[in-house]
């Protein structure tokens, strides 16, 4: 039961060969393209409003030095919401469940954030390891401490997001084997259980979309903190 249940996170393989990289690349093929048209149809549209305002709520309190981020990080942002969200699909793979994924994905890009601090202002990046008015005494203890959590950051944004999900999609099987379970044994309960398991699958794709938003936010504030 234990090994059945972790199974939906093996990487899917054909004749031997991992099948990772063909599921990273799917979202991109889903995304409408633009038109040479004068007025795009509803799908278009509706994409480029969401764009145009992720784009606004992420980056306004970011300087200019900063703007220069955005088609990388709305990219990302896209890029998850659709993975997260193909992951729902009954008997389908989910690469942002893999913390390897999403460790390639966050600590790069924590790097080019820190390495931009440290190229244009490395006299205010270093400041944010020794908070202003720290008794003289504790100046060792609270460097160390805030070299830590300044290197805990994309392993917390990798880990936060594998474990969303994961949970979520354990969730989701759990109660969906239970209600095929007692289906001819207590209906009523049976009906009980889908209606939970509707209901869960929504908050999933809440949780799905929110998760990515989190992802790319606050990849913004370590950008904001550095530019």
């Amino acid at each position: 039961m234990t090994l059945s249940l972790f199974d939906q996170f093996a990487s899917p393989t054909l004749f031997g060969i991992s099948l990772i990289a063909l599921a990273l690349t799917l979202p991109w093929i889903l995304f409408p393209k633009p038109t040479t048209r004068w007025l795009n149809n509803r799908l278009l549209t509706l994409q480029g409003w969401f764009i145009i305002r992720f784009t606004q709520q992420i980056f306004q309190p970011i300087n200019l030095g900063g703007h220069k981020w955005a088609t990388v990080l709305t990219s990302l942002m896209l890029f998850l919401i659709t993975l997260n969200m193909l992951g729902l699909i009954p008997y389908t793979f989910t690469p942002t469940t893999q913390l390897s994924v999403n460790m390639a994905l966050a600590v790069p890009l924590w790097l080019a954030t820190v390495m931009i601090g440290m190229r244009n202002q490395p006299t205010h990046a270093l400041g944010h390891l020794l908070p202003e008015g720290t008794p003289t005494p504790l100046i060792p203890i609270l460097i160390v401490i805030e070299t830590i959590s300044l290197f805990i950051r994309p392993l917390a944004l990798g880990v936060r997001l594998t474990a969303n999900l994961t949970a979520g999609h354990l969730l989701i099987q759990l109660i969906s084997t239970a209600a095929f379970i007692l289906f001819p044994l207590m209906p009523m309960v049976a009906l009980l259980t889908t209606i939970l398991l509707f209901l869960l699958t929504l908050l999933e794709v809440a949780v799905a979309m929110i998760q990515a938003y989190v992802f790319v936010l606050l990849l913004s504030l370590y950008l904001q903190e550095n530019v």
